[in-house]
C-alpha cells in the first residue's frame, strides 16, 4: 500500500523523513497532519521519531539508515543524537560521520543488504556505512547521476530507478542489489525519486502529486501488499509476481 501526503505544502516528503524496516525518522516542524501520517501508519510496528538534524528539519537527505543502523552527518548535535538513541529500538546502530558529501541521503541509496555510494565519498565514510548498516558498498551512477539516492531507492523486495536508465543498467543494478528494478517517476512525472517516496519492505508514502499510474507501479516493484510485517512472502505465485514486475517495467517505459 503507498499512501499519498505533503509536508507543509511539499510533495519532496523524502527530503523530510526517512524510513526503514526498524524505525521512521520525521523532521521537526512539519504540521502535525505530516507526522500523524507516519504514525497512523507504521506506530504499530516501528518507532516514528520526531527530530532534527544540525538543527534543519530535511532529515531525509541528510541521514541514511536501514534496520541495522542509522548514519548522521557531523553537524548533527550532541541533544540530538541523545534523543535520536533513546528512541531507537536497541538494536539499531546510530553513528555519527564526518563527511564533505554532508547530505547523505543524496549520495547513499540501501536496503538490508547492499548500498550504493557517490563515486567519490570518502573511503573512511564507506568503512563506517558497511560497518553501521552491516552492507555491501557499491560505487556507482544511475543514469549518469552522481547522486544516486537522489534518484534511485530500493526496498528487500524491489527498487525504483531514474526514469533515464538504461535496460542494460538496470539489469546491470538488479543482479548488483538482487531485487526486480523498475525505471519510473513520481510526482506526476519527477526524476527525483529519493525526494518524492518513502518506502520500507511493507509500506510506502508518496508525495500528493503521484498518479495511480505512477502509484501502480510503486506498489508492483515494491510488492507493497503482497509481503507482511516481517516481511515473509504471501500465498502469491512466482510466475504472478514476475509478469506484476514486467508490465510495471514495460508501463513505466512506455
Amino acid at each position: 500500500m503507498a499512501v499519498r501526503t505533503q509536508f507543509e505544502s511539499s510533495n519532496d516528503i523524502g527530503v523530510f523523513a526517512r524510513i526503514t524496516n526498524a524505525y521512521c525518522l520525521v523532521g521537526i516542524g512539519g504540521s502535525e497532519n505530516f507526522y500523524s501520517t507516519f504514525e497512523s501508519e507504521l506506530s504499530d510496528h516501528i518507532p516514528v521519531i520526531h527530530s532534527s538534524i544540525g538543527d534543519c528539519r530535511i532529515v531525509g537527505r541528510l541521514t541514511v539508515g536501514n534496520r541495522h543502523g542509522l548514519l548522521v552527518p557531523a553537524s548533527t548535535t550532541d541533544q540530538e543524537l541523545q534523543h535520536i538513541r533513546n528512541s531507537l529500538p536497541d538494536n539499531v546502530r546510530l553513528r555519527r560521520c564526518e563527511e564533505r558529501l554532508s547530505a547523505l541521503g543524496n549520495v547513499i541509496a540501501c536496503n538490508d543488504y547492499v548500498a550504493l555510494i557517490h563515486p567519490d565519498l570518502d573511503k573512511e565514510t564507506e568503512q563506517i556505512l558497511a560497518d553501521t548498516l552491516n552492507v555491501e558498498c557499491f560505487r556507482q551512477t544511475i543514469a549518469d547521476r552522481v547522486l544516486v539516492g537522489s534518484y534511485s531507492i530500493f526496498t528487500n523486495q524491489g527498487g525504483l530507478v531514474h526514469p533515464k536508465t538504461s535496460i542494460q543498467e538496470q539489469e546491470e543494478l538488479s543482479s548488483l542489489l538482487q531485487v526486480p528494478l523498475v525505471a519510473g517517476t513520481v510526482n506526476r512525472g519527477s526524476d527525483v525519486i529519493g525526494a518524492g517516496l518513502l518506502v520500507n519492505d511493507w509500506m510506502g508514502f508518496c508525495g500528493l502529486d503521484t498518479t495511480a499510474h505512477e502509484i501502480s507501479v510503486i506498489e508492483s516493484v515494491f510488492k507493497l501488499g503482497q509481503h507482511n510485517i516481517m516481511g515473509g512472502a504471501t500465498t502469491t505465485s512466482a510466475a504472478g509476481t514476475n509478469k506484476t514486475i514486467k508490465d510495471a517495467l514495460v508501463d513505466a517505459l512506455t
